[in-house]
């Protein structure tokens, strides 16, 4: 082995990437799983092979079932060449971690976690991450999406932000209010005055004068939300800053059935100005919120007891 299976490895994550996937992670993985493989004297993939790798110790259940799928995928393709490579049976590994339940923000709560930016070290800190805040609030982009815009990306003159290579890396077009446009120039503003040498193009930077850091973002977020007092709803309902996107999407459902327009005209658009690839994505979104769920119901009830 296996110069062979490795070539076919990097011509299946090519043509992957080619219809738009990333795959940064399953990169990693069929690596190891090659080395695995080669270790084991195995010339291609098989079932057993890719099971036992799946569950070596290390990770839960839910990270084993997606070791196997990666393997499951790449030996699929395979198999259009190689007759001798096994795909490993579906539901080998049933276990899958039950989705987080959304915390949803009331507009206080927001109120509070840009209070509590506030008491950030640094003067440039403290506004990026007021700023941050505020943008995901009123856009619902996604964190990665937020921290990715360059200057250029920003068209304040026009309320555009202009997302590139968000997730399986399509782009799209974020109009924005005059508020949000009106906040993001004062930010630039100070950002330019307190760090005039800045090592990036990045709207939104660290002290340091770099683009902010997944892991940082996460780590500082966690400490804003116990400074701001947020407490877990439940054991599956946490504070997390992805959910800044999940009550974006429940206060516009909520402002549209309130003001009487179509509920699935604006689900259309949301999941369009979300980056969805399907509107059930955005769907799942909206069914962690009562409120929402019960003024659908009322429309519902309304148009049913017509005449």
């Amino acid at each position: 082995m296996n110069a062979g299976l490795r070539q076919s490895v990097a011509d299946y994550l090519a043509v992957r990437r080619a219809l738009g996937y990333q795959l940064a992670r399953p990169e990693k993985l069929l690596g190891q799983f090659t080395s695995y493989l080669e270790q084991a004297g195995a010339a291609t993939v098989t079932a057993e092979h890719a099971l036992a790798w799946a569950v070596l110790p290390g990770g839960d259940p839910s990270w084993h079932a997606y070791r196997l799928a990666v393997a499951r995928g790449f030996a699929a393709w395979l198999r259009t060449t190689d007759p001798a490579a096994e795909i490993p049976p579906a539901g080998l590994i049933p276990s899958r971690k039950p989705r987080a339940t959304p915390y949803l923000y009331t507009g206080s709560e927001v109120a509070s976690l840009i209070e509590a930016a506030g008491s950030l070290r640094f003067p440039l800190r403290t506004a990026t991450y007021q700023t941050l805040i505020g943008l995901l609030a009123a856009t619902g982009m996604r964190v990665g999406e937020a921290i990715s815009l360059d200057r250029g990306d920003a068209d304040l003159d026009d309320g555009v932000l202009t997302v590139r290579n968000g997730k399986h890396g399509k782009s799209r077009l974020v109009p924005v209010h005059d508020t949000t446009t009106q906040a993001l120039r004062g930010y630039l503003r100070l950002r330019d005055r307190l760090c005039p040498d800045a090592r990036t193009q990045a709207v939104l930077i660290s002290p340091a004068g770099s683009r902010l850091l997944y892991c940082n973002v996460h780590a500082t977020w966690k400490k804003l939300a116990a400074s701001a007092g947020l407490k877990p709803r439940s054991g599956s309902c946490r504070p997390r800053i992805h959910d800044l996107r999940h009550s974006f999407a429940v206060r516009t459902m909520l402002d549209a059935y309130q003001s009487g327009r179509d509920g699935q005209v604006t689900l259309s658009v949301l999941s369009t100005y979300l980056g969805h690839a399907d509107p059930k994505a955005t769907y799942w979104y909206l069914t962690a919120s009562p409120e929402l769920m019960a003024a659908a119901g009322q429309r519902l009830q309304t148009w049913l007891e017509r005449p």
